[in-house]
């Protein structure tokens, strides 16, 4: 099945409220120009330099997130375009992101990562530092902190994932409020648990655009 009909059977297997990240690390150009001539505009990387790339080659209506872990030293580059950063996981960075926000006169979105997995590999927030990064974060004043993010532990175990998404919804829905809005759980294997628990915003690549080499 091509891209164009991956997105449609997607589509229809999801709420329309429900943003839908194309997730086209890896991917080339051809791909995406396909995805987004049927329609998708929202697409995600995971890495700078390859995302600055793309931004340079492909329509300017498109929104890109990052959405993988992102080293202080290189917000730079994506700050005068990124429309929303997935994995913010430290003070620092949220700091480094205002910082350059404000030198392109910019408000930038962020999402801030909870570690929701058992494994040890994972970034993140835990749970309880939420509260203290939202206080320290209100005096930054050209990032708009938009939601959480969160990624699952790479597991078939069904309880495991909905007991781990649980904990990211039961957070959302104490903090969520009109600007506090989305929640990013979900990837191809699991998005539908994601969505049972509450996910506002999904990131989806192998089941658009087929298995990675």
């Amino acid at each position: 099945m091509g891209i164009k009909k991956n997105l449609k059977k997607l589509r229809n297997s999801i709420p329309k409220e429900i943003v839908l990240v194309a997730v086209s690390k890896t991917k080339p150009i051809s791909d995406i120009l396909e995805a987004y001539e049927s329609g998708q505009k929202i697409f995600g990387e995971n890495k700078v330099q390859e995302l600055e790339k793309k931004y340079s080659k492909l329509p300017s209506d498109i929104k890109w997130h990052m959405i993988g872990h992102l080293q202080s030293n290189k917000v730079k580059y994506i700050a005068p375009f990124i429309s929303l950063i997935h994995a913010v996981d430290s003070l620092k960075l949220l700091k480094e992101i205002n910082k350059r926000a404000k030198q392109n006169n910019r408000i930038i979105n962020c999402l801030l990562q909870v570690n929701i997995a058992s494994e040890k590999t994972k970034f993140g927030f835990e749970i309880y530092e939420i509260y203290e990064v939202l206080d320290e974060s209100s005096n930054l004043e050209n990032i708009c902190i938009r939601g959480l993010m969160g990624m699952a532990t790479y597991t078939e175990d069904k309880s495991q994932l909905n007991s781990e998404f649980a904990k990211i919804n039961n957070l959302f829905n104490k903090i969520k409020n009109k600007k506090i809005n989305t929640l990013s759980i979900g990837m191809s294997g699991d998005y539908k648990l994601a969505i049972n628990n509450g996910s506002t915003m999904i990131r989806i690549g192998s089941t658009i655009f087929g298995k990675r080499n």
